[in-house]
């Protein structure tokens, strides 16, 4: 399973949890799961991408050989990038290079 994979989806039950009120906030997930206040906020910045890339990354096939082609640092420009429309063609050009 692409790392990725599992990052997008730890930030989607993140943010369920602070909905839901388990935590208060970034802060306290960040304790909680023992990253940094930094790398906290970089795998909820995961939320910033549009859902059709979400779910991409949600249903990336399995790594066999190597190190996985899509990280999280690779995403970093996309999910800074607010229109949906500009982060779908920015994704095209990293699914197309693959």
């Amino acid at each position: 399973m692409p790392r990725i994979l599992r990052l997008m989806a730890l930030a989607i039950h993140c943010d369920q949890m602070i909905r839901d009120g388990e935590v208060a906030d970034q802060t306290e997930l960040a304790r909680l799961l023992h990253v940094s206040q930094p790398r906290m906020t970089q795998i909820m910045n995961l939320l910033h991408l549009a859902s059709e890339i979400q779910e991409a990354l949600l249903f990336l096939p399995r790594t066999v050989v190597g190190k996985d082609p899509i990280h999280e640092k690779l995403l970093r420009p996309i999910a800074a990038e607010m229109e949906w429309e500009r982060q779908r063609g920015m994704w095209e050009r990293i699914v197309r290079s693959f």
